[in-house]
């Protein structure tokens, strides 16, 4: 967890708002929760002026996580629980505003080198004209992908988290008020490549969905069964250069089985093609489902008003 990998040692930083952090920079030792400083006061137990007018949630500016080597272990694993609830809180309020959106989102989740962010940029550029779409992008540094993503025509917005591992709701929630994507669309968050901190972090978002090239070996899921337990679909990437590697695709797919039975995996090749259809089938599904019952927000404001 965070607060023993140093995870959180810096800003992040959401594009556009220049100096303006997202999160505290912890740049001391000493045990601390949730309190900071923007240039204004705020309680180290109240929601970052997290509230609901409508479909916009003001997240503020605030933190979700802590550092605090030395720190006993039963400390420890409380500061833990209280980050995760805190999380749990902002992912639960972005949960609910893509449902009156009846928006499908997606966490992307995968080791750096995984081909995430080209498999992203193929699907945008084939389904842009079927289905309307949006990106967070999340790295530490850089806008590069971001950049990526915005060639194809589709709208991103970049979240750099310094030295943090992860994104987490808050910050999700915060990009989302300057996103601002359209009510059905597809909105994919594209995590920090790790296989460990994402899986614990809910976003608010339907579904994970887990990246594995092939490059990094079969035995990836059970030497990072967290991640692949939380995800319900794993797309097994880059097959087109199955005949250059040793890699064993029925081993992967029994290891995966083996820490999550019920995941559905694709195998894809976002070079090629091979596959990338299958992925957008269950993308066009997925949408389906969620939007059973949607209605738009000027109906549901109509059926509110008094006769």
């Amino acid at each position: 967890m965070c607060t023993v990998c140093g995870c959180g040692e810096g800003e992040s930083r959401i594009e556009g708002e220049h100096d303006h952090a997202l999160d505290h920079s912890h740049q001391h030792s000493h045990e601390h929760a949730h309190a900071h400083d923007h240039g204004h006061q705020h309680s180290a137990d109240h929601s970052h002026g997290h509230q609901q007018d409508g479909d916009h949630h003001h997240y503020g500016h605030g933190p979700a996580h802590a550092h605090a080597p030395g720190m006993s272990q039963s400390r420890m694993v409380q500061i833990e629980q209280d980050i995760l609830g805190k999380n749990n809180e902002y992912a639960n309020a972005n949960r609910g505003l893509f449902a009156r959106k009846g928006m499908l989102t997606l966490n992307l989740v995968s080791s750096p080198g995984s081909g995430k962010t080209t498999l992203l940029t193929r699907s945008l550029q084939d389904l842009k004209d079927d289905l309307p779409m949006a990106v967070i992008e999340g790295d530490q540094e850089t806008s590069n992908d971001a950049d990526r993503i915005r060639a194809t025509g589709v709208k991103a917005l970049q979240i750099n988290t310094g030295k943090g591992c992860h994104l987490d709701a808050h910050q999700v929630g915060h990009a989302l008020e300057h996103l601002a994507p359209q009510d059905t669309s597809v909105l994919f968050i594209e995590n920090v490549g790790n296989l460990v901190c994402p899986a614990a972090f809910d976003l608010g978002e339907a579904h994970k969905v887990a990246i594995l090239s092939i490059t990094e070996g079969e035995d990836k899921p059970i030497k990072y069964p967290d991640m692949f337990h939380a995800a319900d679909l794993l797309l097994l990437n880059k097959i087109d250069l199955l005949p250059y590697l040793e890699f064993d695709v029925e081993k992967c797919i029994e290891y995966a089985r083996r820490v999550n039975p019920g995941m559905q995996i694709l195998q894809v090749s976002a070079t090629t093609g091979e596959g990338m259809e299958d992925w957008y089938q269950w993308l066009r599904l997925a949408r389906q489902s969620r939007l059973i019952g949607f209605r738009p927000a000027a109906e549901q404001t109509a059926q509110a008003e008094p006769a």
